[in-house]
C-alpha cells in the first residue's frame, strides 16, 4: 500500500521472481507487469484493481494482495486491509510521505494491521532515507524505527548494513539482484550504524522487559532475542520497522520479504475475531484461528471472469473449507454450495480442493454474495464486521448509442456495480437517464472503458456532475394528511412531525414520540419510510437530503380508512412541508487538495486555488519544492490537472481527495437551484 508510483507492483514483481512464482521480471513501464494485467493497467502504467497472488519464502506461505495508489480507487486499500494481517507501506526515497501514503495509513491503523515502511528508490536522484523515515515519523506520527540503512545512495547505492546481525548486504547487478554477498560492514559506516542499531535496541526494549533488563545492565541482547523483540513490537504496533532498497534495481527486496516473515504476524499472532450472532446482533462470538473450529469466512471482492463466471474472493476465518461444501450467507439467510475453489495468480488460477484457517482463495458458485458478506456453516452462523465504503462523490451520465447496447448496458453496469462497491449506479426520475457515480473522474473513465471493452457496450458519456447533498439549518414542525375518499373503503394517514439538523456525518434519525397510540405501531415504520423516500429529493434542487433528526410526535388514524400506504405519502408529505421551512441548504463536496511545485511558480498556483474558492491551509518546503495544502469545492477543480501543468511548464503536480460536505455559499447554490429549475440565476 502506497502513495501513486511509490513502487508497489513493482516491488511485488520482484517478490513473484525472487519466490520463483514468475520465470522473468514483468516491468509496470513495460506493461508486462504480472499484477498488472488489465488492459487499461498495463495501457496507462497505474493498478486500477487490487491483485491478489500467493508465494512462499524460506518455508512460510505469503498472501500478497498488490492494492492502487490512486484515490480514486481507495476502496480496493480498503478491503484488502480488512482481510490482511500485515501490510507493507511502501515510501518514495525522495519524496518520503505523500499524501496518498497518509489515507492508506490511516486506513490501516482503522482495521488495526501491523506495517513494515520499505523506502523504495533508492536509486534515484536526491534519495535520503533518513529524510524519508523523519517523514514517517513527522507527518504520520508513527514510530518508525529503522533495522536496515543504506549503503551509497542515488546511482552508488549498492546495498545495506542489517542492523540486528550487523553484517553489510551487498547485492550483485548481474545477476539481477538474484544473489547478494554478505560481509563485513565498511569502516566508514560502523559509527552510523553502531548508533542506529543503538537506536533500535532501545525503541524495542521499551516493549520487552527482557530487552530492557539487558539494555539497563548494558549487555548486547542476542539476534534471536532482539528479532522476537521486534515481531512483538511490530505485532502489537508500537514500532513499524524501516527498511530500505531500490526494486526496479533489484536490490534489497530479499531482506523485505525475510522481514515480512520474521516481523509480520501470522493469523495465529492475531487476536481471534470477533463476530456477532445474526438472530442477536449484541451476543458476541469468538472465533479463534484454527482448522477444527467452526467455518467462516469473508467475501472481500468480487471479480467477473469470462471463463469461469463471478469468482467471490474469500478470507477464511476459522475452519476448513472444501469443494462442494454448503454454506450459510447470514445476511440473506441463504444456503449456497462452493462449486470450485481456486487460488489466484493476478488472473490467472490454480484448482485447490480444500482451504485452511488464515487463508485467501478465490470461490465459484456463490450468486447473491455482496463485498463484505460473512459465509459460515449453517450449524454455527456468525456475522463478521463488514468493510466500510465512502459515498461517491461525482457523477456521469451515459445514454446506450442504440436499442441493442441499453440491454446490455445495463447488464455490465450492474457487473461493475457488483464487484466495485464505491460505484453506483442510478435513474434519474425527471431526465430517465441513466447515471453513474463513482470516486473521481479516473474512476469513471475506467468504468466507461470497461464497460466499452469487456462489454462491448457502445454508449455516449455526459460531463462529470458534482453529487451534491442538501441538509436543514433550523428546527420546524409541520403535518401531512392524506385523506383520499373513494368508493368503498378510503385513504387515511395523519401525521405531525418535528425536523432539526443532526451533526454533519451523523445521517438520518428517526425517533417515535407518540404517546398513548395515537397512531398504532404497525404505521410508525410506513411514516419513517416515507420520510426516508422524500429524503432522496430533496426540496431545493431534488438532491439527496441529509443529517437530519425527524421526531413523530403526534397524528390520527381512522378504524376503517388507515393503511399503511396512507401513512407513507402523510410522512412524506409532512417532511416535504417541514424542510421547506427549516432553512433548506445546498451542500458541496470539498475536497483536501496538495500541490507540490518548484518555488517559482508557487504564487501563480495559490493564486489559481483562491480563483476556485479554495482555502489555503499550509505550506511546506519539501526536498526544494513547496507543497501547498489547501481544501477546494469539488465543482472547481475538473480539468483542473491540465491547466495547473501548463501554468507551470509541466512542473507541478497534485493530488486530491474528498475531505466533507460543506455549504455552499449563496450565489452558487442559486445558480446551482436555477439551473435544476431551468431558470437562469438572476444576474
Amino acid at each position: 500500500m502506497a502513495h501513486i508510483d511509490a513502487g508497489k507492483t513493482t516491488t511485488t514483481e520482484r517478490i513473484l521472481f525472487y519466490t520463483g512464482i514468475t520465470h522473468r521480471i514483468g516491468e509496470v513501464h513495460e506493461g508486462t507487469a504480472t499484477m498488472d494485467w488489465m488492459e487499461q493497467e498495463q495501457e496507462r502504467g497505474i493498478t486500477i484493481t487490487s491483485a491478489a497472488t500467493t508465494c512462499t519464502w524460506k518455508n512460510t506461505r505469503i498472501n500478497i494482495i498488490d492494492t492502487p495508489g490512486h484515490v480514486d480507487f481507495t476502496a480496493e486499500v480498503e478491503r484488502s486491509l480488512r482481510v490482511l494481517d500485515g501490510a507493507v507501506a511502501c515510501f518514495d526515497a525522495v519524496a518520503g510521505v505523500q499524501p496518498q501514503s497518509e489515507t492508506v495509513w490511516r486506513q490501516a491503523t482503522k482495521y488495526k494491521v501491523p506495517r513494515i515502511c520499505f523506502i523504495n528508490k533508492m536509486d534515484k536522484a536526491g534519495a535520503d532515507a533518513v529524510y524519508a523515515t523523519s517523514t514517517i515519523v513527522d507527518r504520520l506520527g508513527a514510530r518508525a524505527v529503522p533495522i536496515n540503512i543504506q549503503i551509497g545512495a542515488e546511482a552508488k547505492f549498492a546495498g545495506v548494513v542489517d542492523l540486528v546481525t550487523m553484517k553489510a548486504i551487498l547485492w550483485h547487478d548481474e545477476t539481477m539482484g538474484a544473489e547478494y554477498s554478505v560481509e563485513e560492514i565498511p569502516a566508514e559506516l560502523m559509527d552510523t550504524a553502531t548508533e542506529a542499531r543503538h537506536f533500535l535496541i532501545e525503541a524495542v526494549a521499551e516493549h520487552d522487559d527482557e530487552l530492557m533488563g539487558l539494555y539497563l545492565e548494558g549487555q548486547e541482547p542476542t539476534v534471536e532475542q532482539l528479532k522476537a523483540g521486534i515481531r512483538k513490537a511490530t505485532i502489537a504496533m508500537k514500532i513499524f520497522p524501516v527498511l530500505c532498497g531500490s526494486s526496479f534495481k533489484n536490490k534489497g527486496v530479499q531482506t523485505l520479504l525475510d522481514a515480512v516473515v520474521e516481523y509480520l504476524p501470522s493469523p495465529l499472532d492475531i487476536p481471534p475475531i470477533v463476530g456477532s450472532n445474526p438472530d442477536n446482533m449484541e451476543e458476541k462470538i469468538v472465533r479463534k484461528t484454527d482448522d477444527s473450529e467452526p467455518f467462516a469466512a469473508l467475501g472481500f471482492k468480487i471479480m467477473t471472469d469470462p471463463f469461469v463466471g463471478q469468482l467471490i474472493f474469500i478470507r477464511v476465518y476459522s475452519g476448513t473449507l472444501k469443494t462442494g461444501d454448503s454454506v450459510l450467507n447470514p445476511r440473506t439467510g441463504k444456503t449456497e454450495r462452493i462449486g470450485r475453489l481456486l487460488k489466484m495468480h493476478a488472473n490467472k488460477r490454480e484448482e485447490i480442493t480444500e482451504i485452511l484457517a488464515g487463508d485467501i482463495c478465490a470461490a465459484v458458485g456463490l450468486k447473491n454474495l455482496v463485498t463484505g458478506d460473512t459465509i459460515s456453516t449453517d450449524k454455527a452462523p456468525v456475522v463478521l464486521e463488514s468493510i466500510d465504503f465512502p459515498a461517491p462523490v461525482i457523477e456521469l451520465a451515459v445514454e446506450p448509442k442504440t436499442k441493442a447496447d441499453q440491454e446490455k448496458m445495463g447488464m455490465a453496469l450492474a457487473k461493475l456495480a457488483q464487484e466495485d462497491p464505491t460505484f453506483r449506479v442510478h435513474t434519474d426520475p425527471d431526465s430517465g437517464q441513466t447515471i453513474i457515480a463513482g470516486m473521481g473522474e479516473l474512476h469513471l473513465e475506467i468504468i466507461v472503458d470497461r464497460m466499452m471493452r469487456e462489454y462491448k457496450v457502445e454508449a455516449n458519456v455526459g460531463k462529470p456532475q458534482v453529487a451534491y447533498r442538501e441538509t436543514i439549518r433550523a428546527n420546524a414542525e409541520a403535518e401531512g394528511k392524506y385523506i383520499r375518499q373513494t368508493g368503498g373503503s378510503g385513504n387515511y394517514g395523519h401525521a405531525k412531525i418535528r425536523v432539526s439538523p443532526n451533526e454533519p456525518g451523523k445521517g438520518y434519525e428517526f425517533s417515535n414520540d407518540i404517546k398513548g397510540g395515537v397512531i398504532p405501531k404497525e404505521y410508525i415504520k410506513p411514516i419513517d419510510q416515507g420520510i426516508q423516500d422524500a429524503m432522496t429529493r430533496g426540496v431545493l434542487a431534488g438532491y439527496e437530503m441529509v443529517d437530519i433528526k425527524v421526531s413523530l410526535y403526534d397524528g390520527s388514524y381512522h378504524d376503517v380508512d388507515s393503511n399503511e400506504m396512507a401513512f407513507k405519502i402523510a410522512g412524506s408529505m409532512a417532511f416535504k412541508e417541514a424542510a421547506r421551512k427549516a432553512k433548506p441548504v445546498l451542500l458541496e463536496p470539498v475536497m483536501d487538495v496538495e500541490v507540490t511545485v518548484p518555488e517559482e511558480y508557487m504564487g501563480t498556483i495559490i493564486g489559481d486555488l483562491n480563483s476556485r474558492r479554495g482555502r489555503i491551509e499550509g505550506m511546506e518546503m519539501v526536498g526544494g519544492t513547496q507543497a501547498i495544502k489547501a481544501t477546494v469545492p469539488l465543482s472547481t477543480m475538473f480539468g483542473y490537472a491540465t491547466h495547473m501543468r501548463s501554468s507551470t511548464q509541466g512542473r507541478a503536480n497534485y493530488s486530491m481527495q474528498f475531505k466533507q460536505y460543506e455549504e455552499a455559499p449563496k450565489s452558487v447554490s442559486e445558480e446551482i437551484i436555477a439551473k435544476v429549475q431551468g431558470k437562469e440565476a438572476k444576474v
